[in-house]
Parts: C-alpha cells; sequence; structure tokens
C-alpha cells in the first residue's frame, strides 16, 4: 500500500467516527430518548443527590431529594441506613446590611 492509500483510510476512519459523534450528539440536543430515561426533555426530574459527605474510606452520608422531600442516608460497603427521614430543607433568608445611623 502506498502513502495515498494510507491517507484514504485515516481520511474515511475520521469521517465515519465525526458522523457517529454527530448522531450521538444530536440524540442528547433534541432528546430522541437514546441517552435519557426522559424522552421528553421538558419534565422536571424527581431525584436528586444534593450533597456527599465522605465518612472514611468506606462510609459516606448522601443527602438525597425526592421531589419535594429529603432523606440522609448513611451508606458503607455492604450495609446502608436511613438516618433521617423528611428532613426539612432549609430556608433561605436573604442577608441584608443594617443601614448606618447617621452621626
Amino acid at each position: 500500500m502506498d502513502t495515498v492509500s494510507y491517507l484514504r483510510f485515516v481520511m474515511s476512519l475520521l469521517a465515519v467516527l465525526a458522523m457517529i459523534f454527530g448522531l450521538l450528539w444530536a440524540a442528547r440536543r433534541w432528546g430522541l430518548g437514546l441517552m435519557s430515561p426522559r424522552a421528553s426533555g421538558r419534565q422536571r426530574r424527581r431525584l436528586a443527590v444534593q450533597e456527599v459527605l465522605q465518612l472514611d474510606a468506606r462510609h459516606r452520608l448522601l443527602l438525597i431529594r425526592r421531589d419535594d422531600r429529603e432523606h440522609l442516608l448513611l451508606l458503607g460497603h455492604g450495609d446502608s441506613l436511613v438516618v433521617e427521614r423528611d428532613c426539612p430543607a432549609p430556608e433561605f433568608v436573604p442577608i441584608v446590611p443594617k443601614p448606618e445611623s447617621p452621626r
């Protein structure tokens, strides 16, 4: 095989890879249901990991949100424990500086 054949092979391979990645990007972008369980992409996610705290090499605390409720879980090697159910969500209180009194 000569240099032109190798160059043609490499260019064909790059073109095929570019098409594959382009199709995957389009499927993800427009939510064709190939990459995500939510086909429409408009639904609000019901389950989320709010925070993770690694306690040691085998144990971690997870704060999980489901709909409008939060649960605190202790996960370890081979065991898990629900520490607290229905944790109250923290209330957001904006910090407003107090105006200084005129002297």
